[in-house]
């Protein structure tokens, strides 16, 4: 089965319309023609068609409180939102989409089928996508990024079309079990894969589900969500044949070896990557530094009752929307006219504003990392300062070898300044691991005194011989850096854990997990292949 992506996007989109209960579409591609041409045959879907984006309030969504009609009327008036009528929803930016958003939206889609979702994800980056608990309840995901406009052919969407196809207990089973083969964890994806099946058979006008629908079916809602590269199948054992007298089920012979050829065959040949990419990811934030709240500048966050103190400035809309409700009992009380504000009533705008990160490179340049695997640190690094320039990080250098840790180069945005310190780097001598953790412990407390929001990227082969008491003492070194890493855990820096060793270290795999941070062992790693699987488990 091979599908481009303007075939598979016409499928998806024709099952959707066809199946409501199949939620949605995450469409992958940059704003141009391509995607207009998509969104102008999404337009054909039934209902109406609702745009929103992720700093789209509540009360635009599920409604709420009219303010001007409640003024004007004495009493709480409410408007309705945009998701109480069926329709489809087109959510742009999706990549941007906070996890709140995503959890209302997801509780909408569990509750309803009468909300068709289209995801319009722009991420320049394979981990830079839509929340994941919204991309799961869309049974499609198509990449339009490299489709040209004579790639394009018309999308029509058939009126009427009525899924009453069954599927068979035995080939719902097998689509299971090809999903567990591809490491799927989610029973949503064996559930779409049926309802598609269901939907190709209808859309083909035939009431029964032949082998060719599933395996078209399993492509377009599987293959997105493999973790891993198919497994081989264990062996069954041989089964009782069924008596003679019981009657035998209708059964669809899936070619289960052939669905799985077809989804290996689009699986990306970095899925690996990708995958570890997006779980170093998760958990650690977007990659930039840390959300706190102010009251001056940044990301709008909902109004909350407050007091004006502290520089806080009024929100005049919240505060008159909950004032609204009581006027009428107020001017009743008080005998008098206009417009009655009570202490209560203040609200205060929040923003949230993000924090400068400064990476904090820990290098090890002990004789066990060797001149070569050096070399390649220096040239990762030197790769990456330009990264972290465009992003306006600082950088920081931290160097151990012999028997201390030494701080090559305070926070700092030079981007000459940087690499003249990098390139005088001395190689040689014991590995004192434990001094190195401690030196950039050291730099991430003094950053967040600063206000920066820290990140360590340890780069090190992982064989500590050198205990912080500057004694040669291979366990006591061991130990030595397994204690600086619960500090540093403790303190809540994020940290990454590059292994350039020839082989992976089990006592450096160990360190990282004390570390709470993702280790990426990378043996026989160029300058480039380090440089790129640290941006894009950093920040992609």
């Amino acid at each position: 089965m091979s599908l481009d992506s303007w075939q598979k996007a016409t499928l998806a989109l024709q099952l959707l319309a066809a199946d409501p209960g199949l939620g949605g579409i995450v469409v992958r591609a940059r704003s141009g023609p391509v995607r207009d041409t998509f969104l102008d045959a999404v337009k054909c879907l039934p209902g109406p068609i609702k745009k929103i984006h992720p700093a789209m309030t509540d009360d635009v969504l599920f409604g709420g409180l009219d303010l001007s009609a409640t003024l004007a009327q004495g009493e709480l008036v409410e408007k309705q939102g945009l998701l109480d009528a069926a329709g489809t929803l087109i959510l742009t930016m999706g990549e941007r989409c906070s996890a709140g958003l995503a959890a209302r939206l997801a509780m909408v889609m569990d509750r309803t089928t009468d909300h068709r979702l289209i995801v319009l994800d722009e991420g320049a980056s394979p981990d830079e996508m839509a929340p994941a608990g919204l991309t799961e309840r869309c049974a499609f995901h198509v990449d339009l990024t490299d489709a040209g406009l004579s790639d394009l052919a018309e999308i029509a969407l058939a009126d009427g079309v009525s899924v009453n196809a069954a599927l068979p207990q035995s080939a719902l089973t097998e689509v299971t079990e090809i999903a567990a083969r591809l490491g799927i964890d989610s029973l949503r994806a064996p559930m779409f894969a049926s309802r598609a099946a269901t939907g190709l058979a209808a859309l083909a006008g035939n009431t029964e589900v032949t082998a060719a629908d599933i395996e078209t079916a399993c492509v377009l809602t599987l293959t997105h969500r493999a973790t891993q590269m198919p497994q081989e199948a264990p062996p069954q054992e041989d089964q009782p044949e069924t008596p003679p007298e019981q009657p035998q089920q209708e059964n669809i012979t899936l070619p289960e070896e052939l669905v799985l050829d077809a989804i290996r065959a689009l699986l990306p040949d970095d899925l690996l990557d990708q995958i570890a990419a997006q779980k170093a990811r998760s958990g650690k934030g977007n990659g930039s530094g840390a959300v706190r709240k102010g009251n001056r500048r940044g990301r709008p966050l909902p109004a909350r009752q407050g007091k004006i103190a502290d520089g806080a400035r009024i929100d005049l809309i919240g505060t008159l929307r909950a004032a609204a409700p009581w006027q009428t009992i107020r001017r009743r009380s008080t005998g008098r006219d206009g417009l009655h504000i009570r202490q209560g009533d203040i609200h205060v705008k929040r923003f949230a504003e993000r924090t400068d990160r400064v990476l904090i490179f820990a290098v090890d340049a002990s004789g066990s990392a060797a001149l070569a695997r050096l070399a390649e640190a220096k040239g990762a690094i030197e790769l990456l300062l330009a990264q972290a320039y465009a992003r306006r990080d600082h950088v920081s250098l931290v160097s151990f070898r012999g028997r201390e840790a030494e701080l090559l180069l305070p926070p700092t945005r030079s981007l000459v300044q940087t690499k003249r310190r990098l390139a005088s780097l001395p190689g040689g001598g014991g590995t004192p691991l434990a001094a190195g953790l401690k030196e950039a412990l050291a730099q991430a407390l003094q950053a967040k005194r600063k206000g920066l929001t820290p990140t360590v990227v340890l780069l090190t082969d992982g064989r500590a011989n050198i205990a912080l008491s500057g004694d040669a003492d291979r366990q006591a070194a061991t130990q030595d850096a397994i204690q600086m890493a619960q500090v540093l855990r403790a303190q809540g820096t994020d940290a990454l854990v590059i292994d350039t060793g020839n082989r992976p270290e089990a006592a450096l795999k160990t360190l990282a997990a004390t570390l709470d941070a993702p280790y990426l062992p990378l043996p026989r790693a160029d300058a480039q292949r380090l440089s790129s699987a640290v941006a894009s488990a950093l920040d992609g």
